[in-house]
């Protein structure tokens, strides 16, 4: 992950900070403490007025879209050549103009650390997802807070009729970068949140905490798999330190799904 503060150079004002998951390419904004819609970017003012600080992938993703040289652009190929790129990349475009952009003053400028309001607001995403039976999701916080989300409850979600319909479609759920959302394949995403907002506390029973465990860990073939490495190399990062098996076993071991999905970012 890069950070990015996201600076306004003619109020001299922090706006928030912006984070990009290269392997996923998706990008996330924090809008800064005290912002209101009057300082806020135009684009989030929406959002501000909603209370709202933590942006959307897609919103976040159009921001930065709006700040850079379009894919389609004519002459594309002779601006990536002349600044020595191999491919079209809209991080690198970014930090080429430092997100410049006509139409505002704001700009962007590389962290080393996420600050502390970023921290504290992590709290509150997503640790691990799963899906349960009638159309229900099992949602762990980082703060340690679980919550069963009816699925029916999110009706003010785009498309989460379609998930209802399809359970095939319902079974992609995953936990999203960063923990800030979960998707359904990658596609139709719901806030970390929403999901504390509609989600009740719930003594775990037998039959959810089996369904846990059956669609949250993976085994070591299926986790080369998801990382698209052999074996030798994940033995690798088991001996490093950065991933530990919830079960080892001389024919393979078993691991916690999110701590693979999380290599993966």
């Amino acid at each position: 992950m890069r950070i990015f503060e996201i600076i306004d150079d003619e109020e001299r004002l922090n706006v928030g900070t912006l984070l990009y998951y290269e392997k996923e390419k998706d990008f996330i904004i924090e809008l800064a403490e005290g912002l209101d819609e009057w300082n806020a970017p135009l684009l989030f003012t929406k959002k501000v007025k909603e209370g709202a600080l933590t942006i959307p992938r897609d919103l976040s993703k159009t921001w930065v879209r709006e700040r850079v040289i379009p894919s389609g652009r004519q002459n594309i190929g002779s601006i990536l050549s002349t600044h020595r790129l191999k491919e079209y990349d809209e991080m690198k475009l970014l930090e080429l103009a430092q997100g410049r952009c006509s139409q505002d003053s704001l700009f962007i400028n590389k962290l080393d650390s996420l600050p502390n309001y970023v921290l504290q607001r992590q709290k509150h995403n997503l640790n691990d997802v799963t899906v349960l039976e009638e159309n229900s999701i099992l949602c762990f916080f980082a703060d340690g807070l679980v919550r069963k989300v009816p699925l029916e409850t999110l009706k003010e979600i785009e498309k989460i009729e379609s998930v209802l319909k399809n359970r095939p479609l319902f079974e992609t759920c995953a936990i999203g970068v960063g923990g800030y959302y979960l998707t359904f394949n990658d596609s139709i995403d719901v806030s970390a949140q929403l999901l504390r907002k509609k989600g009740k506390p719930i003594p775990l029973d037998y039959r959810d905490f089996l369904s846990f465990v059956k669609r949250s860990i993976v085994d070591t073939t299926s986790s080369c798999s998801m990382l698209g490495c052999s074996r030798q190399n994940l033995s690798y990062l088991v001996g490093q330190g950065q991933l530990d098996p919830i079960k080892e076993n001389v024919k393979g071991n078993l691991y916690a799904k999110k701590d693979i999905e999380k290599l993966r970012w």
